[in-house]
């Protein structure tokens, strides 16, 4: 098969890793693709947010795959150009991707199929918000409705801190994306990430994961998009997981198929688990990021075939085997993210560090310049390694950051520390 992946970041090189082991991979092409994706395969120039310029690539280079790997494709509806041009595609349209383009379209679903969620209300007028949160108090999470890469949710533990979060919103910290907002009640508990395929019709889950999402150590300073992860999640148990399958996701399915817009792809259920029953915080529909890292470590050749199972609507055929493991991935950072940070900083002894079955590692913001891995994003490797207990996958991953000079990064040094 001739694969195109789309995407730029730590997903999509573990993505391309996972699907670059599989014999059924003949050429492998990454869109727009980074530094270390550029050392397993073919990395393209491409608008990826254009579907008139997917398709004819994909034509022009034969291609028999597109994976879409983040989530802005998928809101601008390139899987549907690519589908109405009869190539084979994992990802959903941009009406299912709604799940994640739109936190109060996500309420609207879980209302119409009773799936345990939180409390919320929705506006688009900042005075209305601000009179909401004063009479209902809080603690509450303030959200920007649309795509804001990860960083659109204010959790207000005060009602100042609430407040401060409407005028952020809609004072156009995260543009279109503000333009409403949802307040949600505030869930107590502890967040895992559940990963479920689905065909439209049927559902597989291919795995768990906890995600920090905090820049600091002990879960403080503010949100980012991850900073690092590790699978299996333990508080996820098999039995919250088979309810949360039944309670939360297969309604999901099955209410996106009554309207017309079956969902196809990976449904990435983020889940609040208190007393041993899970509420659903929200759903994205790509790969978590850096929760994929640690999903592809522990899948490997296996996901090509899921994926193409999932795309071809045949996922009923299909189970998933696990290795009894575990894996963790540290995300090194540049200085400042996620404020300001500087761009262009070399990354010296990436090549002393092991790539096998149980170490590699994930360039997110990566560029080569001058025969040096230069550093060009916020969130910049995902140190990635997997054993046989969560310790001993956190001990490798760490000994590798340990082989890394880079003094404009840094990392958190107690991912894994809810399990551990």
């Amino acid at each position: 098969m001739n694969i195109l992946i789309l995407g730029s970041g730590g997903r999509e090189h573990a993505l391309a890793w996972a699907v670059k082991q599989n014999p059924k991979c003949d050429r492998l092409i990454v869109a727009p693709g980074n530094a270390g994706i550029a050392q397993i395969a073919e990395c393209a120039s491409l608008d990826i947010l254009s579907g008139a310029q997917v398709v004819q690539f994909c034509e022009e280079n034969a291609i028999d795959f597109v994976i879409v790997g983040p989530e802005a494709p998928l809101a601008a509806g390139v899987a549907d150009a690519t589908r109405a041009a009869g190539i084979l595609t994992f990802g959903p349209s941009a009406e299912a991707a709604r799940l994640e383009a739109s936190k109060a379209f996500t309420k609207e679903i879980c209302d119409a199929c009773a799936a345990p969620t939180a409390g919320y209300a929705r506006f688009t007028d900042a005075a209305a918000a601000k009179d909401y949160i004063r009479r209902t108090g809080a603690p509450l999470v303030v959200k920007a409705d649309g795509l804001a890469a990860g960083k659109g949710v204010i959790m207000g533990m005060t009602e100042a801190e609430a407040l401060a979060g409407i005028d952020e919103i809609f004072g156009g910290a995260f543009g279109e994306a503000g333009a409403e907002v949802v307040i949600e009640e505030f869930m107590e508990g502890e967040e895992a990430s559940f990963f479920i395929l689905t065909d439209g019709e049927n559902a597989l889950p291919i795995g768990t994961a906890q995600d920090h999402k905090r820049v600091g150590d002990g879960d403080t300073g503010p949100n980012t998009g991850g900073m690092g992860a590790y699978s299996p999640a333990p508080v996820l148990t098999d039995a919250i997981a088979e309810a949360a399958l039944a309670e939360i996701v297969l309604p999901t399915i099955r209410e996106m198929a009554r309207r017309g817009t079956p969902y196809q792809g990976v449904l990435y259920a983020g889940l609040m688990i208190k007393d041993g029953k899970a509420r659903l915080v929200e759903y994205n529909c790509r790969f978590g990021d850096p929760e994929c890292q640690v999903l592809m470590m522990r899948l490997g050749a296996q996901a090509l075939d899921l994926l193409q199972a999932c795309a071809e609507g045949r996922l009923d055929q299909m189970q998933v085997n696990w290795a009894d493991d575990h894996a963790l991935t540290v995300v090194m950072a540049s200085r400042g993210y996620p404020g300001a940070y500087q761009k262009g900083s070399v990354i010296h002894g990436l090549a002393r560090l092991p790539e096998d079955s149980r170490h590699m590692t994930f360039h997110a913001g990566t560029a080569e310049k001058d025969g040096q891995i230069i550093a060009t994003g916020g969130r910049v490797l995902n140190v990635t390694a997997r054993g046989e207990t969560l310790a001993e996958a956190r001990n490798r991953a760490y000994a590798m950051v340990d082989h890394l000079r880079w003094p404009e990064g840094f990392c958190r040094s107690d991912i894994g520390w809810r399990a551990l």
